[in-house]
């Protein structure tokens, strides 16, 4: 193999790790508006932090 293919295959990985990273990021993103939504919201039937945490994981996961 030489310098350039490896090169490339060096870039491939570093680039696969920050596209999953961001994935990751995005979704922690994604639930934190969703919580500060439901804060909002002051018929909200959430009314603790956690709970609210949970039922924005699993609707963002549903509807992935």
């Amino acid at each position: 193999m030489t310098i350039k293919n490896g090169l490339i295959v060096i870039f491939i990985i570093i680039g696969l790790y920050i596209v999953l990273d961001m994935r990751d990021h995005n979704f922690k993103r994604a639930v934190d508006a969703c919580v500060a939504g439901s804060q909002k919201l002051s018929d909200s039937k959430i009314t603790d932090l956690e709970e609210a945490r949970k039922f924005c994981e699993e609707q963002i996961k549903k509807t992935k």
